[in-house]
């Protein structure tokens, strides 16, 4: 029979009188555990929320990695089926999609507005863009001749006073004239990715291709979208290696940039949130450290008698101290699981209700996302508990100075 987890069950159980010094502290170092851990869970779930949903946005309009000509993104790059089921062939792309821009003008009686029209074919994954739909519908995207649809951002049909259903006149400038479109607005979506609602339509691509005097085969890029984020520079080298073996139909050679490439800021930013998470760990485990040694010294200090008695029965310093640490393990198991129901209660609170609400133009986002990950509020647990018990080791210490005489007649 393990004899310290034994007694430490037992003087954990006892209820004793309530009027201890210890009940209050026993009471301070739970509390201090299970805090400082709904905090770790919340941290880590806002933080996670927040970064997929962003990045995912702008995934969404960039994909995961992108193809250009070599010589530019303003020259074209011939596209066809066989080269895009060539890319999908690369190891660790899933999807291949072609796209063309071109650059416009949408003007109304009364306003106008400087636009990117982003022209996609019927293999462009629309998912995404689907989701951020907030009036109309989401046009068939097709690469033949189409009836000029349009997809703007809310922020566009505001500044322009713009509704699904209606029509706009679009006008691009070229090397000798300028040509005028007319336009119908069959949706409008909204990311709230200022980078995005302020500059981006959608087309179909048979429209841009067009505008820019391309044939059917000739692109701005093609975009991929990969099996795996966490190897995004991996798949890249791959997608490279494929592209510098080949060329296209008028002997352009090609390369691929990753979206964390394009779009550094927004990339670096979101792993700067990572150091204030580790922060913010650091400080709620010092706190529910300090509170737990708090609580073990006084218990210590009320448990003289006891620790004497102990003693002169031949119990031996590190046995004492083994039973302490148990009694200690138990606190701060009861804190794991007050902890575990506020932060994950919290949490799933934020992600039915939405309570806690954001300004969508500074974060991106309407509402504080919140993902919860197991694997992360296990090692949140496990972490907690090891480094509580082990900070305890030294004041555990304090046993071996308590000499039996004196503490019998400790009262």
């Amino acid at each position: 029979m393990n004899f310290p987890l034994f007694i430490a069950k037992r003087i954990f159980s006892d209820k004793g009188d309530r009027h201890q010094v210890s009940r209050p502290a026993i009471r301070i170092a739970t509390i201090g555990v299970a805090i400082g851990l709904a905090v770790m869970i919340i941290t880590i779930s806002v933080v996670l929320g927040f970064k997929h949903t962003v990045r995912d946005k702008v995934v969404g309009f960039g994909s995961h990695l992108q193809v250009y000509n070599i010589q530019g993104s303003v020259y074209p790059l011939c596209i066809n089926d066989s080269t895009l089921a060539a890319y999908e062939q690369a190891e660790g792309v899933s999807h291949a999609e072609r796209f063309t821009t071109s650059q416009g003008i949408l003007k109304t009686d009364n306003d106008f507005l400087g636009v990117m029209l982003k022209g996609i074919g019927p293999e462009y994954d629309i998912h995404f863009i689907n989701d951020c739909i907030v009036e109309g519908e989401l046009p068939a995207f097709t690469d033949s001749t189409s009836n000029y649809p349009l997809v703007i951002s809310k922020t566009m049909a505001q500044k322009l006073r713009l509704h699904a259903g209606d029509r706009v006149f679009a006008y691009f400038i070229g090397e000798k004239d300028v040509r005028a479109r007319r336009f119908n607005v069959s949706a409008i979506y909204q990311t709230n990715m200022k980078r995005f609602d302020d500059l981006i339509c959608l087309t179909d691509i048979s429209v841009t291709q067009r505008l820019n005097g391309w044939d059917k085969e000739q692109c701005t890029g093609a975009e991929l979208l990969v099996n795996d984020f966490d190897r995004l520079k991996p798949i890249n080298s791959n997608v490279t290696s494929i592209l510098r073996d080949n060329t296209d139909r008028d002997g352009n050679m090609s390369v691929s940039y990753p979206i964390t490439d394009i779009y550094p800021q927004v990339f670096s930013w979101l792993e700067l949130l990572d150091i204030n998470v580790w922060i913010i760990l650091g400080l709620m485990i010092a706190v529910a450290g300090f509170t737990m040694i708090s609580g073990l010294l006084i218990i210590i200090l009320e448990r003289t008698q006891m620790i004497g008695i102990l003693k002169a029965l031949g119990a031996r310093n590190d046995t004492i101290r083994h039973t302490f640490l148990w009694f200690a393990a138990f606190i701060i198991g009861r804190g794991l699981l007050w902890g575990n129901i506020l932060g994950i209660g919290l949490v799933v609170l934020q992600q039915t209700t939405g309570i806690v609400t954001l300004d969508a133009q500074t974060y991106y986002v309407s509402e504080a996302p919140m993902e919860l990950n197991l694997l992360f509020i296990l090692l949140l647990n496990a972490a907690t508990l090891l480094i509580s018990v082990f900070v305890l080791i030294a004041p555990s210490y304090l046993v071996s100075h308590i000499h039996p005489a004196r503490s019998m007649h400790y009262e």
